[in-house]
Protein backbone atom coordinates (compact mmCIF):
# COMPACT_ATOMS: atom_id res chain seq x y z
CA UNK A 1 0.00 0.00 0.00
CA UNK A 2 1.30 3.05 -0.96
CA UNK A 3 1.72 5.95 1.74
CA UNK A 4 3.10 9.09 1.39
CA UNK A 5 4.62 11.40 3.78
CA UNK A 6 3.34 15.46 3.82
CA UNK A 7 6.66 16.58 3.50
CA UNK A 8 7.09 14.42 0.16
CA UNK A 9 3.65 15.74 -1.64
CA UNK A 10 4.95 19.24 -0.93
CA UNK A 11 7.87 18.67 -3.02
CA UNK A 12 6.18 17.27 -5.61
CA UNK A 13 2.51 18.15 -5.74
CA UNK A 14 1.43 21.79 -5.38
CA UNK A 15 2.86 24.05 -8.46
CA UNK A 16 3.09 21.49 -11.43
CA UNK A 17 0.48 23.37 -13.47
CA UNK A 18 -0.11 21.91 -17.33
CA UNK A 19 -1.98 24.18 -19.71
CA UNK A 20 -4.55 22.82 -21.92
CA UNK A 21 -1.98 23.75 -25.25
CA UNK A 22 -5.57 23.56 -27.38
CA UNK A 23 -7.47 26.20 -26.34
CA UNK A 24 -5.78 29.81 -25.61
CA UNK A 25 -5.84 31.08 -22.26
CA UNK A 26 -8.79 33.75 -22.68
CA UNK A 27 -9.48 34.19 -18.43
CA UNK A 28 -7.34 37.29 -17.55
CA UNK A 29 -3.50 36.66 -16.70
CA UNK A 30 -4.45 38.01 -13.00
CA UNK A 31 -7.00 36.50 -12.48
CA UNK A 32 -5.29 32.96 -13.46
CA UNK A 33 -2.37 33.85 -10.86
CA UNK A 34 -4.79 34.53 -8.29
CA UNK A 35 -6.48 30.92 -8.97
CA UNK A 36 -3.42 29.21 -8.96
CA UNK A 37 -2.72 30.85 -5.68
CA UNK A 38 -5.50 30.23 -4.05
CA UNK A 39 -4.82 26.03 -5.38
CA UNK A 40 -2.05 26.07 -4.08
CA UNK A 41 -3.03 26.78 -1.09
CA UNK A 42 -5.66 24.51 -0.70
CA UNK A 43 -3.00 21.63 -1.83
CA UNK A 44 -0.71 22.29 0.50
CA UNK A 45 -2.59 23.39 3.55
CA UNK A 46 -4.78 19.59 2.70
CA UNK A 47 -2.25 17.23 1.18
CA UNK A 48 -4.61 17.11 -2.19
CA UNK A 49 -2.24 15.40 -4.69
CA UNK A 50 -4.29 16.56 -7.51
CA UNK A 51 -6.59 19.45 -8.93
CA UNK A 52 -8.30 19.68 -12.12
CA UNK A 53 -10.03 22.75 -12.92
CA UNK A 54 -11.91 24.68 -15.47
CA UNK A 55 -13.76 27.62 -15.74
CA UNK A 56 -16.43 28.76 -18.61
CA UNK A 57 -17.76 31.37 -19.65
CA UNK A 58 -20.86 32.38 -22.31
CA UNK A 59 -20.23 29.75 -25.02
CA UNK A 60 -16.82 28.48 -24.41
CA UNK A 61 -14.08 26.71 -22.52
CA UNK A 62 -11.98 30.45 -21.48
CA UNK A 63 -9.30 28.35 -19.11
CA UNK A 64 -8.66 24.66 -17.97
CA UNK A 65 -5.53 23.16 -16.13
CA UNK A 66 -3.94 20.82 -13.71
CA UNK A 67 -1.98 20.54 -11.31
CA UNK A 68 0.14 18.41 -8.76
CA UNK A 69 -0.18 14.25 -9.66
CA UNK A 70 -2.78 12.07 -11.39
CA UNK A 71 -0.52 8.70 -10.02
CA UNK A 72 1.75 9.54 -7.54
CA UNK A 73 3.39 6.00 -7.65
CA UNK A 74 4.24 6.78 -10.88
CA UNK A 75 4.69 10.03 -11.01
CA UNK A 76 1.88 11.07 -14.10
CA UNK A 77 0.61 14.99 -13.78
CA UNK A 78 -2.51 15.86 -13.55
CA UNK A 79 -3.17 17.89 -16.97
CA UNK A 80 -6.49 19.21 -18.03
CA UNK A 81 -6.91 15.64 -19.91
CA UNK A 82 -6.85 13.59 -16.43
CA UNK A 83 -10.18 11.61 -16.17
CA UNK A 84 -11.42 12.04 -12.36
CA UNK A 85 -14.59 10.36 -11.23
CA UNK A 86 -17.63 12.37 -10.41
CA UNK A 87 -19.43 10.85 -7.86
CA UNK A 88 -22.67 12.80 -7.38
CA UNK A 89 -22.37 15.69 -10.35
CA UNK A 90 -24.01 12.57 -12.01
CA UNK A 91 -27.01 13.45 -10.31
CA UNK A 92 -28.10 16.38 -12.51
CA UNK A 93 -26.95 14.64 -15.92
CA UNK A 94 -29.45 12.16 -14.82
CA UNK A 95 -32.11 14.58 -13.78
CA UNK A 96 -31.27 16.47 -17.20
CA UNK A 97 -32.26 13.33 -19.00
CA UNK A 98 -35.28 12.88 -16.93
CA UNK A 99 -36.35 16.78 -17.51
CA UNK A 100 -35.92 16.37 -21.72
CA UNK A 101 -38.63 13.34 -21.46
CA UNK A 102 -40.71 15.44 -19.55
CA UNK A 103 -40.44 18.01 -22.40
CA UNK A 104 -41.45 15.10 -24.67
CA UNK A 105 -44.34 13.82 -22.74
CA UNK A 106 -42.46 10.97 -22.32
CA UNK A 107 -42.30 11.16 -18.33
CA UNK A 108 -44.98 12.87 -16.16
CA UNK A 109 -42.83 14.80 -13.90
CA UNK A 110 -45.78 14.43 -10.73
CA UNK A 111 -46.78 10.87 -11.91
CA UNK A 112 -45.90 7.56 -9.59
CA UNK A 113 -42.30 6.05 -10.48
CA UNK A 114 -43.80 2.57 -10.75
CA UNK A 115 -45.27 3.90 -14.03
CA UNK A 116 -42.07 3.62 -15.13
CA UNK A 117 -39.82 1.32 -13.08
CA UNK A 118 -42.98 -1.26 -12.04
CA UNK A 119 -39.92 -3.47 -10.48
CA UNK A 120 -39.70 -1.01 -7.68
CA UNK A 121 -42.69 -2.23 -5.72
CA UNK A 122 -45.38 -0.34 -4.16
CA UNK A 123 -44.45 1.18 -1.16
CA UNK A 124 -46.83 2.99 2.03
CA UNK A 125 -47.15 6.29 0.31
CA UNK A 126 -46.75 6.85 -3.43
CA UNK A 127 -43.53 8.60 -4.62
CA UNK A 128 -43.20 11.23 -7.55
CA UNK A 129 -40.92 11.71 -10.30
CA UNK A 130 -40.48 14.99 -9.10
CA UNK A 131 -40.19 14.01 -5.08
CA UNK A 132 -37.12 11.74 -6.58
CA UNK A 133 -35.47 14.53 -8.03
CA UNK A 134 -35.98 16.35 -5.35
CA UNK A 135 -34.32 14.17 -2.39
CA UNK A 136 -38.21 14.54 -1.29
CA UNK A 137 -39.21 10.62 -1.79
CA UNK A 138 -37.74 8.75 1.51
CA UNK A 139 -35.84 6.60 -0.65
CA UNK A 140 -33.12 5.53 1.31
CA UNK A 141 -29.17 5.97 1.25
CA UNK A 142 -26.46 4.13 1.46
CA UNK A 143 -27.01 1.10 4.54
CA UNK A 144 -23.29 0.25 5.36
CA UNK A 145 -20.03 0.34 3.80
CA UNK A 146 -20.60 -2.75 1.74
CA UNK A 147 -23.15 -0.55 -0.05
CA UNK A 148 -21.10 2.51 0.03
CA UNK A 149 -17.84 0.71 -1.17
CA UNK A 150 -19.78 -2.40 -3.32
CA UNK A 151 -16.54 -4.24 -5.63
CA UNK A 152 -19.62 -6.40 -7.22
CA UNK A 153 -20.21 -5.21 -11.13
CA UNK A 154 -23.35 -4.44 -12.32
CA UNK A 155 -23.97 -5.01 -16.46
CA UNK A 156 -26.99 -3.06 -16.60
CA UNK A 157 -29.42 -0.68 -14.49
CA UNK A 158 -32.61 -2.87 -13.18
CA UNK A 159 -30.11 -5.08 -11.44
CA UNK A 160 -28.93 -2.24 -8.50
CA UNK A 161 -32.35 -1.61 -7.98
CA UNK A 162 -32.78 -5.15 -6.49
CA UNK A 163 -30.14 -3.34 -3.50
CA UNK A 164 -33.35 -1.48 -1.70
CA UNK A 165 -36.19 -1.99 -3.92
CA UNK A 166 -38.29 -4.28 -0.97
CA UNK A 167 -37.09 -1.68 1.99
CA UNK A 168 -39.77 0.79 3.21
CA UNK A 169 -39.79 4.66 2.14
CA UNK A 170 -37.76 5.93 5.08
CA UNK A 171 -40.62 9.19 5.18
CA UNK A 172 -43.68 9.73 3.84
CA UNK A 173 -42.89 11.75 0.48
CA UNK A 174 -42.63 15.56 0.34
CA UNK A 175 -42.25 16.02 4.16
CA UNK A 176 -38.50 15.79 4.18
CA UNK A 177 -35.57 16.51 2.49
CA UNK A 178 -33.57 13.70 2.55
CA UNK A 179 -30.78 12.52 0.59
CA UNK A 180 -30.38 9.66 -1.62
CA UNK A 181 -28.52 8.00 -4.81
CA UNK A 182 -30.34 5.06 -4.90
CA UNK A 183 -33.30 7.50 -5.78
CA UNK A 184 -31.27 8.69 -8.80
CA UNK A 185 -30.99 4.62 -9.45
CA UNK A 186 -34.74 4.56 -9.88
CA UNK A 187 -34.37 7.83 -12.12
CA UNK A 188 -31.90 6.30 -14.43
CA UNK A 189 -34.24 3.36 -15.07
CA UNK A 190 -37.48 5.48 -15.58
CA UNK A 191 -35.02 7.12 -18.74
CA UNK A 192 -34.32 3.83 -20.19
CA UNK A 193 -37.76 2.84 -20.02
CA UNK A 194 -39.68 6.02 -20.86
CA UNK A 195 -37.08 6.67 -23.94
CA UNK A 196 -36.54 2.47 -25.13
CA UNK A 197 -32.92 3.73 -24.75
CA UNK A 198 -30.18 1.98 -22.72
CA UNK A 199 -29.01 4.51 -20.17
CA UNK A 200 -25.73 5.42 -21.14
CA UNK A 201 -26.86 5.38 -24.74
CA UNK A 202 -29.51 8.09 -23.98
CA UNK A 203 -27.16 10.23 -22.25
CA UNK A 204 -24.24 10.33 -24.91
CA UNK A 205 -26.92 10.88 -27.79
CA UNK A 206 -28.91 13.14 -25.92
CA UNK A 207 -26.63 15.15 -23.67
CA UNK A 208 -22.89 14.53 -24.00
CA UNK A 209 -22.77 15.14 -27.91
CA UNK A 210 -25.11 18.06 -28.07
CA UNK A 211 -23.18 19.52 -24.91
CA UNK A 212 -19.42 18.54 -26.44
CA UNK A 213 -18.94 16.62 -23.93
CA UNK A 214 -16.21 14.19 -25.77
CA UNK A 215 -14.15 12.60 -22.45
CA UNK A 216 -16.98 11.57 -20.25
CA UNK A 217 -17.94 8.25 -19.58
CA UNK A 218 -19.36 5.89 -16.73
CA UNK A 219 -16.42 4.88 -14.63
CA UNK A 220 -16.27 1.12 -15.85
CA UNK A 221 -13.29 -0.94 -13.52
CA UNK A 222 -12.73 -3.08 -16.46
CA UNK A 223 -12.50 -0.54 -18.98
CA UNK A 224 -9.25 1.11 -20.65
CA UNK A 225 -10.18 4.63 -19.82
CA UNK A 226 -6.87 7.08 -20.96
CA UNK A 227 -5.64 9.52 -18.40
CA UNK A 228 -8.24 8.09 -15.66
CA UNK A 229 -6.54 9.40 -12.46
CA UNK A 230 -5.54 7.18 -9.34
CA UNK A 231 -7.69 7.89 -5.88
CA UNK A 232 -6.19 8.49 -2.70
CA UNK A 233 -7.08 8.76 0.91
CA UNK A 234 -5.63 10.36 4.22
CA UNK A 235 -5.44 7.71 6.54
CA UNK A 236 -5.37 8.43 10.47
CA UNK A 237 -1.90 9.58 10.62
CA UNK A 238 -2.66 12.36 7.73
CA UNK A 239 -0.66 10.40 5.64
CA UNK A 240 -1.54 9.59 1.58
CA UNK A 241 -2.41 5.89 0.98
CA UNK A 242 -3.86 4.45 -2.10
CA UNK A 243 -7.96 4.61 -1.78
CA UNK A 244 -10.09 1.50 -0.97
CA UNK A 245 -11.25 -0.40 -4.40
CA UNK A 246 -14.86 0.44 -5.30
CA UNK A 247 -16.95 -0.43 -8.77
CA UNK A 248 -19.51 2.28 -9.35
CA UNK A 249 -21.76 0.38 -11.74
CA UNK A 250 -24.23 -0.33 -9.05
CA UNK A 251 -25.09 3.91 -9.09
CA UNK A 252 -23.87 4.83 -12.58
CA UNK A 253 -27.09 7.38 -12.39
CA UNK A 254 -26.53 8.62 -9.10
CA UNK A 255 -22.65 9.20 -8.46
CA UNK A 256 -20.81 6.34 -11.38
CA UNK A 257 -19.16 8.62 -14.35
CA UNK A 258 -16.19 9.84 -14.74
CA UNK A 259 -14.54 12.83 -16.80
CA UNK A 260 -12.67 15.85 -17.28
CA UNK A 261 -13.33 19.38 -15.54
CA UNK A 262 -13.82 20.71 -18.80
CA UNK A 263 -16.25 18.20 -20.27
CA UNK A 264 -18.34 19.48 -16.75
CA UNK A 265 -18.38 23.40 -17.42
CA UNK A 266 -19.41 22.41 -21.03
CA UNK A 267 -22.36 20.68 -19.33
CA UNK A 268 -23.31 23.56 -17.23
CA UNK A 269 -23.15 26.05 -20.15
CA UNK A 270 -25.49 24.00 -22.16
CA UNK A 271 -28.22 23.59 -19.39
CA UNK A 272 -27.70 27.47 -19.19
CA UNK A 273 -27.87 28.28 -22.87
CA UNK A 274 -31.06 26.43 -23.23
CA UNK A 275 -29.17 23.66 -25.48
CA UNK A 276 -30.09 20.46 -23.45
CA UNK A 277 -33.56 21.80 -22.03
CA UNK A 278 -35.81 24.83 -22.24
CA UNK A 279 -34.90 27.76 -20.44
CA UNK A 280 -37.99 27.42 -18.49
CA UNK A 281 -37.59 24.18 -17.59
CA UNK A 282 -33.90 24.64 -16.37
CA UNK A 283 -35.46 27.57 -14.22
CA UNK A 284 -37.66 24.80 -12.56
CA UNK A 285 -34.39 22.93 -12.11
CA UNK A 286 -32.35 25.32 -10.15
CA UNK A 287 -35.70 26.83 -8.10
CA UNK A 288 -35.37 25.44 -4.50
CA UNK A 289 -38.23 22.46 -3.87
CA UNK A 290 -40.39 22.72 -0.77
CA UNK A 291 -41.34 20.23 2.05
CA UNK A 292 -45.62 20.15 2.23
CA UNK A 293 -45.17 22.64 4.98
CA UNK A 294 -43.65 25.01 2.93
CA UNK A 295 -40.11 25.10 3.80
CA UNK A 296 -38.13 25.59 1.17
CA UNK A 297 -35.05 23.06 0.49
CA UNK A 298 -31.29 23.68 -0.57
CA UNK A 299 -32.03 21.72 -3.47
CA UNK A 300 -34.07 22.41 -7.03
CA UNK A 301 -34.59 19.29 -9.54
CA UNK A 302 -31.21 17.55 -9.81
CA UNK A 303 -29.21 20.71 -8.31
CA UNK A 304 -28.04 22.18 -4.93
CA UNK A 305 -29.25 25.80 -5.06
CA UNK A 306 -27.95 29.22 -3.38
CA UNK A 307 -25.91 32.00 -3.83
CA UNK A 308 -22.89 32.90 -3.63
CA UNK A 309 -22.29 37.20 -2.82
CA UNK A 310 -25.58 37.98 -4.10
CA UNK A 311 -24.52 35.95 -7.28
CA UNK A 312 -27.10 33.20 -8.03
CA UNK A 313 -25.61 29.86 -8.41
CA UNK A 314 -26.70 26.12 -8.68
CA UNK A 315 -24.59 23.15 -9.16
CA UNK A 316 -23.64 19.88 -7.23
CA UNK A 317 -21.01 18.38 -5.30
CA UNK A 318 -19.67 14.70 -5.53
CA UNK A 319 -17.53 12.30 -3.05
CA UNK A 320 -16.74 8.87 -3.41
CA UNK A 321 -13.62 6.46 -3.06
CA UNK A 322 -10.74 8.39 -3.75
CA UNK A 323 -12.21 11.52 -5.53
CA UNK A 324 -13.90 15.16 -4.13
CA UNK A 325 -15.62 17.34 -6.56
CA UNK A 326 -17.51 20.69 -7.44
CA UNK A 327 -19.33 21.83 -10.03
CA UNK A 328 -21.24 25.08 -9.98
CA UNK A 329 -22.39 27.90 -12.71
CA UNK A 330 -24.09 31.26 -12.36
CA UNK A 331 -26.99 31.07 -14.68
CA UNK A 332 -27.44 35.35 -15.16
CA UNK A 333 -23.20 35.78 -15.67
CA UNK A 334 -23.16 32.75 -17.83
CA UNK A 335 -20.05 31.67 -15.69
CA UNK A 336 -19.17 27.51 -14.70
CA UNK A 337 -16.50 25.97 -12.67
CA UNK A 338 -15.53 22.68 -12.26
CA UNK A 339 -12.62 21.30 -9.40
CA UNK A 340 -11.71 17.85 -9.24
CA UNK A 341 -9.48 16.44 -6.88
CA UNK A 342 -8.17 12.90 -6.66
CA UNK A 343 -8.79 12.92 -2.95
CA UNK A 344 -11.53 11.77 -0.98
CA UNK A 345 -12.75 13.69 1.63
CA UNK A 346 -10.88 16.16 0.69
CA UNK A 347 -11.17 19.16 3.20
CA UNK A 348 -11.19 22.79 2.15
CA UNK A 349 -12.69 21.88 -1.50
CA UNK A 350 -15.68 24.03 -1.21
CA UNK A 351 -13.68 26.86 0.28
CA UNK A 352 -11.76 26.63 -2.63
CA UNK A 353 -14.70 26.86 -5.41
CA UNK A 354 -15.78 29.97 -3.30
CA UNK A 355 -12.33 31.07 -3.53
CA UNK A 356 -12.26 30.67 -7.45
CA UNK A 357 -15.60 31.52 -8.17
CA UNK A 358 -15.27 34.93 -6.38
CA UNK A 359 -11.97 35.41 -8.42
CA UNK A 360 -13.90 34.62 -11.68
CA UNK A 361 -16.80 36.79 -11.48
CA UNK A 362 -15.44 39.98 -10.06
CA UNK A 363 -15.13 43.00 -12.74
Amino acid sequence: MLIVKRRLFLAVGCLLPVALLAQPAVLAPEKIRRIEQAVAAQMSRNSIPGVSIAVAGGSQLRWAAGYGMADLENFVPVTPLTEIRLGSISKPITAIAIMQLVEQGKIDLDGEIQRYVPSFTKKQWPVTVRELLGHLGGVRHYSGDDEEGSTRHYADRTEPLKIFAGDPLLLEPGTKFSYTTYGFNLLGAAVESASGEKFLDYVQAHIFQPAGMDHIRDDNTFAIIPHRARGYKLNANGNLENCALADTSNKIPGGGMISTASDLVKFALAVNSGTLVKKKTMELMITPQHTRDGKPTVYGLGFFVGELEGHRRAGHGGGQQGISTDLVFFPAEGVALAIMVNLEAARGLHELTDDVSKIVLAQ
